[in-house]
C-alpha cells in the first residue's frame, strides 16, 4: 500500500481543516486513480464488438 506522508493544518480552534502532502506522493495517488478509471472504463466495454478500421476513423474524425 502507499504510504502517504501527510501534515495537518489546523485553525484557531486546533481543529483540523487541511492535509499537505508531498507532489511526489499527490501524483502517484492521480495516477493510481487514473488506472483505476481505466481499467473500469476498459471493463464496461469488454462485451462490445471493435470497430472495424473505417468505422474507428469515421468515430475519431468525428471528435475533432
Amino acid at each position: 500500500m502507499l504510504e502517504v506522508n501527510k501534515n495537518y493544518v489546523i485553525d484557531e480552534n486546533q481543529q483540523p481543516i487541511a492535509v499537505q502532502i508531498p507532489i511526489a506522493e499527490f501524483e502517484k495517488i492521480e495516477e493510481i486513480l487514473e488506472n483505476y478509471g481505466l481499467a473500469k472504463l476498459m471493463e464496461e466495454v469488454e462485451e462490445e464488438k471493435p470497430l472495424s478500421k473505417d468505422e474507428a476513423l469515421k468515430y475519431y474524425q468525428s471528435l475533432k
